[in-house]
């Protein structure tokens, strides 16, 4: 399975900010939105990326409020990406080993989407859950005929 086919399950729907916005404006989107990361764009170019764990280390270093400091300042200015020809198993890998809860899917320049932690494990189970469905048909038909000469 590839990025590419679990983009086509999830949608198009990106949610962007501009790195100068308060970061307020972000925690607000993200809340009202129910999402937990937004794509940092500047020039038409991503420039970042800021998620649920950055906005939480602004409350904590701001003793429970936002504060009033800007995306730029506290979002991850080097993400992760991948692209839509990357394997899902590596996807995996790159989540577990670098803790990326998001991943910006890019082609060239272009960004296409952001896939989550929950997206891949959505897209791993349904595709587990249709092998074993059809494992269980294989075996439910299993020629008869078959069975008889075993048994001979």
């Amino acid at each position: 399975m590839k990025v590419s086919e679990i983009l086509q399950v999830k949608g198009s729907i990106l949610y962007t900010i501009s790195p100068d916005q308060p970061l307020a404006d972000a925690a607000n989107t993200m809340a009202e939105r129910d999402i937990g990361s937004l794509v940092v764009m500047e020039f038409g170019d991503l420039v970042g990326m800021l998620t649920f764990r950055e906005v939480l280390r602004a409350l904590h270093e701001n003793q429970g409020n936002v504060g009033a400091g800007t995306v730029r300042k506290h979002m991850e200015d080097h993400p992760i990406t991948v692209t839509p020809d990357t394997d899902v198993n590596e996807v995996r890998r790159i989540m577990l080993e670098k803790h990326a809860r998001y991943l910006p899917v890019m082609n060239a320049k272009t960004i296409l989407g952001v896939i989550s932690f929950y997206d891949v494990a959505r897209a791993v189970l349904e595709a587990q859950s249709f092998e074993n469905r059809m494992l269980k048909a294989y075996i439910r038909d299993w020629p008869a005929e078959a069975e008889q000469a075993a048994t001979d």
